[in-house]
């Protein structure tokens, strides 16, 4: 009887110990903190964008946030003596994306603030007449404006592991709020 209630002790004391280590970990975004993205024209054909949050509940592991930007581009088009017109179709320009590792020793009593590296998003400098949606192969798609149209960030911890995967879309510039 005295080993068997051993046994059961120390089963009830595992089982909690297992139970207290995976409440720990309950990742999720402080008041305020929620994933922005700010997204900065450098050109009318050139955008950058970088994202920040503020994150509680983490474990204690590494964490991986991936930042993934697409866009479209309209052209002008223009034929062999420089006359233009304006194209019809959105190009797809894209998606370019870029990966933030942040150490575990980075995380201080569950909570972390990043910021994370660029999306550098540029369109071509020219396209294609069909792509363009030109008259004829006369001409070429030219001065290329550029619309960021989707932001995903994806945070992982530990890395392979996906917490999070927050999004926004449709035409975006300035600070954009992203919903998880």
């Amino acid at each position: 009887m005295r080993r068997l209630t051993t046994i059961l002790v120390l089963a009830l004391g595992l089982t909690l110990l297992t139970t207290q280590a995976s409440l720990a970990a309950a990742p999720h975004f402080k008041k305020g903190g929620s994933p922005t993205c700010t997204v900065t024209f450098t050109s009318a054909s050139s955008a950058t964008v970088t994202c920040t949050a503020t994150m509680a509940g983490l474990g204690n592991a590494d964490v991986l946030v991936t930042t993934t930007v697409l866009g479209s581009a309209v052209y002008t088009c223009q034929n062999q003596g420089g006359n233009q017109a304006p194209g019809q179709n959105k190009v797809l320009v894209g998606p370019a994306s870029s990966t933030t590792s942040i150490p575990a020793d980075a995380i201080k009593n569950g909570n972390l603030t990043f910021t994370t590296n660029p999306v550098d998003l540029t369109a071509p400098a020219t396209v294609s007449a069909a792509v363009a949606g030109c008259p004829n192969n006369n001409w070429t798609g030219v001065n290329p404006v550029l619309t960021v149209t989707s932001i995903t960030l994806e945070i992982e911890q530990p890395p392979g592991t996906t917490i999070f995967n927050c999004s926004a879309s449709d035409p975006l510039s300035g600070t954009v709020a992203l919903t998880c």
